[in-house]
């Protein structure tokens, strides 16, 4: 029996509720392109899209600001509500960061002792936090270069990772007056070992892409350094296994000479990221050919583990970083945003701890102190 005589709406109804004017050309800003989903051959998908969310700062290595942070959330709830798109891949502009987390410079000279108003932004980040691990396609973030801090934070958001080979990854709080609650104190537990993620969040130490890998912090690595028709591994890493000192430092960075000589390819090295996008089309297109509903049913299955510790923290870590941004976020993002000047991009700590142990106030002499002199 046929049911065609049932009453039904005609059309499709619009879901979004952001529009294109959180996104732009001119950096700092927030892309957002659809590109076509490609078969195995290369062959373009009619009709099927995957979304692309791209961070468009690099002079600032894609720190973001807040319109740009407004424009991720955008992007990330555009591409959920888009029938036509299968997934939704965040990455970066250049070939040298995926993202150093916020724009310290705005940070400095806005946020600093301005404590409601860092509350408001980080309802803002929360915010992005929660559009990608709400997102009802599946994220993949595509780290073409650092990923440090805060891009290390909203990167983990994601439900998997390919990293270029060159890229590097890592927590900057302690050194800079912060701490990683915006996701890493959260999230680096379920990737790595309790002390792996206790060392990443505290040391900050920088880990390049094959350790994160053997780590299981990421899915896959791929090599971008094109000489002629070949591809390089990245010379600044060990990728060979072998014991130094009873231990196995695949996946560390050389050392002494080698380390500057490889550090100093980099800088002229040609950068094509033709097999790290091979890895994301693969990527898409295992999820292309299986059930929409049931792929993101699984997707969010896994999520709710992580989401599930985000969500308890996420409300008092908001509170905590707003009333941080008078004492030492003031002093650990001033000192950045003004190392051309004084020559230094941290206080001096010893000086800090010295003053602290005397039980001197945290006043105006003890910032004078601690920050940098401006350079003759």
């Amino acid at each position: 029996m046929s049911l065609s005589w049932l009453p039904r709406e005609g059309g499709l109804k619009d879901h979004e509720l952001w529009g294109e004017e959180w996104f732009g050309t001119e950096p700092p800003c927030i892309l957002y392109e659809l590109r076509p989903v490609v078969d195995p051959k290369g062959n373009e998908v009619e009709g099927l899209y995957n979304a692309w969310i791209i961070l468009n700062n690099p002079k600032q290595y894609n720190s973001y600001t807040t319109d740009m942070v407004k424009g991720v959330i955008a992007g990330f709830h555009k591409a959920s509500m888009d029938r036509r798109v299968v997934a939704a891949v965040f990455t970066a502009a250049g070939d040298k960061a995926f993202c150093t987390g916020g724009n310290t410079k705005e940070y400095a000279e806005y946020y600093s002792s301005r404590n409601a108003e860092y509350g408001a932004y980080m309802d803002l980040f929360n915010g992005m936090v929660d559009a990608i691990l709400n997102c009802k396609k599946p994220t993949i973030c595509r780290v073409n270069g650092m990923r440090v801090a805060g891009g290390q934070e909203i990167g983990m958001a994601c439900d998997l990772a390919v990293a270029a080979d060159t890229a590097i990854f890592g927590q900057a709080g302690p050194r800079h007056g912060s701490a990683p609650d915006g996701g890493s104190t959260d999230f680096l537990p379920w990737f790595l070992t309790i002390e792996d993620a206790m060392w990443n969040c505290i040391s900050c130490e920088m880990w390049s892409a094959y350790k994160m890998k053997r780590l299981g912090l990421i899915s896959k690595v791929a090599r971008v350094i094109k000489d002629g028709d070949k591809f390089l591994p990245n010379p600044s890493v060990i990728i060979d296994k072998y014991v130094d000192d009873g231990e196995i430092v695949y996946g560390d960075f050389k050392r002494d000479e080698e380390a500057k000589a490889a550090r100093e390819f980099l800088k002229s090295a040609n950068i094509d990221f033709t097999l790290l996008d091979k890895e994301v089309n693969k990527i898409c297109w295992t999820f292309t050919n299986l059930f929409p509903g049931c792929l993101i049913k699984s997707v969010d299955g896994i999520r709710m583990k992580k989401k599930f510790f985000w969500d308890q923290t996420k409300l008092a870590n908001r509170h905590w970083l707003a009333a941080n941004m008078q004492g030492e976020a003031y002093l650990g993002f001033h000192a950045f945003n003004t190392k051309k000047i004084t020559g230094q991009g941290t206080i001096d700590f010893i000086k800090y701890r010295q003053l602290l142990a005397e039980g001197h106030p945290v006043d105006e002499e003890l910032f004078e102190a601690v920050l940098g002199k401006p350079q003759e």
